[in-house]
């Protein structure tokens, strides 16, 4: 190492020693179930919630996308990267989700950190839950707005908040989640909403994990609630549910326009290869398809988590798909997913700073992989692992 990388060593020592030292893993596949040095593993690391991911059809979709233009975009959207494939996407994503318009991005990350800019400034306000995502809270530093933070899920810490702001003639826009990544809980909407009216603010939901595993075919938690008209901006993923890569907002066509105008992180960006929409395409095709897919999995869920607090494990407040163990302690939590790897099951450890200290857990991500059998074996083993750290 040279000596002007000197300053890296202490920075990782300093990781290790905390209990937060990371690492990438290579696995042979990334679905909820595969074989790893001879042993069948049940994988709880994964978002491909619907199992997706390795579907005949949504296989093909993409092939016949890779086919047809190749393998890549060739350019940004704004110059000749926006093909057919993706203008029909959007189209899709718009109707399915309720809205007038839609446009999608490179990723989730890109899409928030796009977004968000946009639709506030240096002299505007954004109210933000404090456990939403990373890529939204580096979007609120880059648009140069002014952060102000309401207790998770808490509908009077946010109002308070907007009441310390009244009249100021600026934007005001509220970040929430609907479900929430680390934690597997739900927003309150439908109160959130009703006081973005109240104080004539804008909302910005992302449902990343909410999209394809909630709602009517999967369109979501805003689209089961009937808040379209509420919500400015639904952002979505194409990279959890539906199995594939990429990022979304659905909204008014007035939004789109100036998103297409402004949102560097769209005009800079090489526009997503076919094949990607391909796929996106084919998942979507399994949603229309099979419109009980989300319900399926939030029911398989339900029988999870309950084995879980039967087994005496705390799951928070989770009421979807993601399951988190509290375990508390970031050594621990690392050594009682140690001792599960060892069982067969992947059960990713999630310390600081993806979780507020002190509460570094085991972080369950149930799929439709996941046979009833699977979450049985899981469980019993995830409760002796727990009990016994």
């Amino acid at each position: 190492m040279s000596n002007s990388e000197q300053w890296i060593i202490p920075l990782l020592e300093e990781a290790r020693a905390n209990g937060l030292e990371r690492q990438t893993r290579v696995y042979p596949s990334s679905g909820g179930k595969f074989t790893l040095d001879g042993r069948d593993v049940i994988n709880f690391s994964s978002n491909d919630y619907l199992d997706l991911v390795r579907h005949p059809h949504v296989i093909e979709r993409s092939r016949q996308a890779l086919e047809l233009y190749g393998t890549g975009a060739t350019s940004s959207r704004l110059v000749s990267g926006t093909l057919p494939i993706h203008a029909e996407l959007e189209a899709r994503i718009a109707k399915e989700k309720g809205y007038p318009a839609a446009l999608v991005w490179g990723s989730g990350f890109l899409t928030n950190a796009g977004t968000i800019p946009v639709l506030a400034g240096r002299d505007d306000l954004i109210f933000a839950d404090k456990l939403v995502h990373a890529s939204m809270i580096d979007a609120c530093q880059l648009s140069g707005a002014k952060l102000i933070r309401f207790a998770h899920n808490d509908v009077e810490s946010l109002e308070k908040r907007l009441q310390d702001f009244p009249g100021t003639g600026r934007r005001k826009l509220i970040l929430t989640e609907s479900v929430f990544s680390m934690d597997g809980d739900l927003a309150p909407l439908r109160d959130i909403a009703a006081l973005a009216e109240t104080y004539e603010a804008m909302l910005m939901v992302d449902e990343a994990h909410a999209s394809g595993t909630f709602g009517p075919h999967g369109a979501g938690l805003i689209r089961e609630f009937g808040l379209e008209k509420s919500v400015n901006a639904s952002m979505g993923t194409i990279s959890k549910a539906l199995g594939g890569y990429g990022g979304f907002i659905a909204c008014s066509e007035n939004l789109r326009k100036l998103l297409v105008q402004s949102a560097r992180a769209l005009i800079f960006t090489t526009s997503l290869p076919p094949a990607v929409i391909g796929a996106a395409h084919g998942a979507m095709d399994v949603l229309d398809a099979s419109p009980n897919l989300g319900a399926c999995l939030q029911a398989n869920a339900d029988y999870f988590r309950n084995l879980l607090k039967d087994g005496g494990l705390d799951t928070l407040q989770s009421e979807s798909q993601i399951i988190p163990v509290l375990i508390g302690e970031n050594a621990k939590a690392v050594a009682v997913s140690q001792k599960l790897r060892e069982k067969g099951i992947i059960a990713p450890a999630i310390r600081p700073p993806t979780v507020p200290a002190g509460t570094a857990r085991l972080r369950l991500s149930v799929t439709l992989a996941h046979l009833l059998d699977d979450l049985e074996t899981a469980a019993h083993h995830i409760i002796e692992a727990v009990k016994t750290a």
